[in-house]
């Protein structure tokens, strides 16, 4: 019997190697851009709904203010009107 043939390996060189790492390394920078978008996105939608929220705040508070006021007008314009209404 013979032995078989030692495996002679493979061989990478380093042109390779440094083509493999650029290439890594340019998917790395993409991915950090991308990153960097989505974290600005986030940024702009947290603004939006600050802002958002504080209309809906001013809204709120202005029509309890008109609930709160309608009783008091409606209660205020009714005598004058029952005085006429009674003559």
């Amino acid at each position: 019997m013979s032995t078989p043939a030692p495996d002679p390996g493979v061989y990478i060189s380093p042109a390779q190697t440094h083509a493999e790492v650029r290439r890594i390394a340019d998917g790395q920078i993409r991915m950090e851009s991308k990153i960097d978008a989505i974290l600005a996105d986030q940024r702009d939608y947290r603004d939006t709904q600050t802002d958002h929220e504080s209309r809906i705040r001013s809204l709120e508070a202005k029509v309890f203010m008109a609930m709160g006021a309608a009783p008091l007008l409606g209660a205020g314009g009714g005598a004058p009107l029952a005085q006429v209404l009674g003559r």
